[in-house]
């Protein structure tokens, strides 16, 4: 069996310990699979092996996140397939801004995360359904992007783990 391996870059004032709790993987697992790295001297730009995620190069997927617009797009092979609306962060907990994948989708995780929740490769942060649908649309979330329920459970069956999330302004 092939083992999937992804690459993470290193950003100002990351630790091998956080890198480890983004992407939901054991610190041992990270250190095995860089064994030319120090694990104490991490830099800025330095690639990271992340093992058990497809290189985003193989996902012909990408998701585009305007926070300012409040859309979610999908994107395969550059083309958009399709436009959702979607809440972000309200002010003092804003929507994270940057690249990330997705790690991992739970059904029904309950409560004021809807019908699907996919985490993101930054610890406490996914997109996912909602209960209130009269929020989508507005700065009202901890930083998560929330979706209708009908649209999260389309996108969700759309792309698989590792799929590029890239959020901008």
């Amino acid at each position: 069996m092939e083992v999937f391996r992804l690459i993470h870059t290193v950003k100002p004032g990351e630790t091998l310990t956080q890198i480890s709790r983004d992407y939901r993987k054991p610190l041992s697992a990270i250190i095995a699979a860089n064994p030319t790295i120090n694990p104490n001297v991490i830099y800025p730009g330095q690639p990271i092996m992340i093992p058990g995620f497809p290189p985003a190069d193989t996902i012909p997927f990408q998701i585009d996140v305007s926070v300012n617009n409040r859309k979610l797009r999908l994107l395969k092979n550059g083309v958009l397939q399709k436009q959702y609306p979607i809440a972000v962060g309200r002010m003092l907990f804003g929507t994270p801004v940057g690249k990330f994948i997705i790690i991992n989708k739970a059904p029904n995780p309950g409560g004021p995360f809807g019908t699907m929740w996919m985490s993101l490769s930054k610890e406490h942060y996914g997109i996912h359904g909602t209960n209130d649908p009269s929020s989508i649309g507005k700065a009202v979330s901890k930083g998560c992007i929330r979706m209708h329920n009908r649209d999260v459970e389309e996108l969700s069956r759309i792309v698989p783990i590792g799929t590029l999330v890239t959020i901008h302004p």
